[in-house]
């Protein structure tokens, strides 16, 4: 996977896992909500993943 859609996919797995939080805070859900922190959370990995592919990748290229 490269790191453009290791950042994307990572933003989106955030986006939903708020989305997640959301509707367990608003149904009283404590494992959706629980799994919504999880799944941000996921998501904020992937996106670090994907920069540290991206400064890999500029630091071989410099070389």
């Amino acid at each position: 996977m490269s790191s453009t859609e290791d950042k994307a996919k990572g933003k989106a797995n955030e986006v939903a896992g708020k989305v997640r939080q959301g509707v367990g805070e608003a149904t009283d859900d404590k494992s959706m909500k629980n799994k919504g922190k999880a799944q941000e959370t996921k998501g904020k990995l992937q996106q670090t993943k994907g920069e540290a592919k991206d400064a890999a990748k500029k630091a071989v290229d410099k070389a």
